[in-house]
């Protein structure tokens, strides 16, 4: 499955990194803590939060995520989109909490 799969099956906005949307999904992660998610996400999670700062796309990057799913209408701040795009992971929003989207998107992966 790819990111775009995801964005579409569950209606997500596609805020940058759109040259990303090609990129595999393998699982997902949730975290707002930055140093959880250095320590334990793998490559080619989607990685689930509410933290909008351009240090989310350092660790993106670092650990080869997917993508970023910001939930409950957090938008990124524009020097993380500006790097989302450099990078080419996407930065996708939803207006759903974490609970709600991090199960729907469970049962997407696993269904």
């Amino acid at each position: 499955m790819t990111v775009a799969d995801v964005v579409k099956k569950l209606d997500l906005k596609v805020f940058s990194g759109e040259k990303g949307l090609d990129r595999q999904v393998t699982g997902g992660y949730v975290s707002d803590l930055l140093s959880d998610v250095m320590g334990r996400a793998d490559s080619g999670q989607i990685w689930i939060t509410l933290q909008t700062h351009k240090n989310v796309m350092a660790i993106a990057s670092l650990k080869d995520l997917a993508a970023v799913i910001l939930v409950t209408d957090h938008k990124p701040e524009a020097n993380t989109a500006g790097q989302s795009n450099e990078e080419g992971i996407p930065v996708l929003g939803t207006s759903l909490g974490t609970f709600e989207i991090t199960g729907k998107l469970y049962d997407l992966i696993n269904g």
